[in-house]
Order: C-alpha cells, then sequence, then structure tokens
C-alpha cells in the first residue's frame, strides 16, 4: 500500500510555499506554480517542510496526488524539468521557428505545433528536441503531442521516441 501522501516534503531555500484555502502557491527562482487541492486534505506549512493531512481514509487517493503534485511543483521552481525527444528515420527533423516547432516527419507537409506558454523547446540538432519547463504535467503533455506526429514504428524503429525509450524490434518477413 502506497504511503506517498504521509511523506513531508522539504523546502529548500529560496523557495516559499503560501497556503489560501484549498489554494496552494509555490514561488521559487525559475518561476511562481499553483494547484487547488481537494477541501479534505489540509496543508500544514512551516519554514522548512510541508506536510498534507487528510480528514479520513476515504480521501487517501487525494492525499498521495496532493502530496506529488505539491512535490513536483517544488523541484520545479527549483530545477525544473525537461524531456529530450529524437526523430529515427530519412529526413525527420525539428526546427524551431520563434514560438512554433516545425516537424518534418515523412508526411507530404511539414507539421506545425505551437509551443505552450512557460516552455521552452530548442534544437541542438536536426533530429534532437530538448523541451523544459517548470511545470512537468505541461512538459509531459507537450512531449507526448511531439511523439504523437509519428510514433516509432516496430520494424525499422523509424518515427519520433524520447531518447531513453527501448522500441521493441519486430523481426518482419522471413525468406523462405
Amino acid at each position: 500500500m502506497s504511503r506517498v501522501g504521509n511523506r513531508i516534503i522539504t523546502i529548500p531555500a529560496g523557495v516559499t510555499v503560501s497556503v489560501n484555502g484549498n489554494e496552494v502557491t509555490v514561488k521559487g527562482p525559475k518561476g511562481e506554480l499553483s494547484t487547488i487541492i481537494n477541501e479534505h486534505i489540509t496543508v500544514e506549512t512551516t519554514d522548512t517542510e510541508i506536510k498534507l493531512i487528510r480528514e479520513n481514509d476515504n480521501y487517501k487517493q487525494f492525499h498521495g496526488t496532493a502530496n506529488a503534485n505539491i512535490n513536483n511543483m517544488v523541484e520545479g521552481v527549483t530545477k525544473g524539468f525537461e524531456k529530450k525527444l529524437e526523430s529515427v528515420g530519412v529526413g525527420y527533423r525539428f526546427q524551431v521557428k520563434g514560438n512554433e516547432l516545425v516537424v518534418t516527419a515523412g508526411y507530404s507537409h511539414p507539421v506545425n505545433v505551437e509551443v505552450p506558454k512557460g516552455i521552452s523547446v530548442e534544437a541542438p540538432s536536426n533530429t534532437e528536441l530538448l523541451i523544459k519547463g517548470i511545470d512537468k504535467q505541461l512538459v509531459g503533455e507537450f512531449a507526448a503531442n511531439v511523439r504523437k506526429i509519428r510514433k516509432p514504428e516496430p520494424y525499422k524503429g523509424k518515427g519520433i521516441r524520447y531518447t531513453d525509450e527501448v522500441i521493441r524490434r519486430k523481426e518482419g518477413k522471413k525468406a523462405s
């Protein structure tokens, strides 16, 4: 049984956490994030740690989720989050133009994706893409949407994948 909700979150130096009713706001060197948690979860803060307490066992799932979300906000405003993507295939490439990402992924036309506010995108090379931001959910969702443009296929491995992702390869037809 998970006890993530009972975890005590330590607040690093330079980060302030404020609680207003059921809204938690975290300010740090990289920016500010806020979230609304369930009204049956109370947040107790001191100068160095955050503790979440639930009313009873009926709200266990909200307890762990709220704790994980607040921990991700604290980590986001101090270190930030990043996802790395790579494109594999002849002519597959990424290109950043201002606030737009142009993906060439084997279609008859390039796919233009607008970069949401709060995320920075850079392409160190034609086939690599680095997505950075302070909001873990926003970074992960944008990376998943870019990957969805052309998912990696199992026969040749062509497509857009995460850098650390392992694609299970299939053998294909055999000559008999």
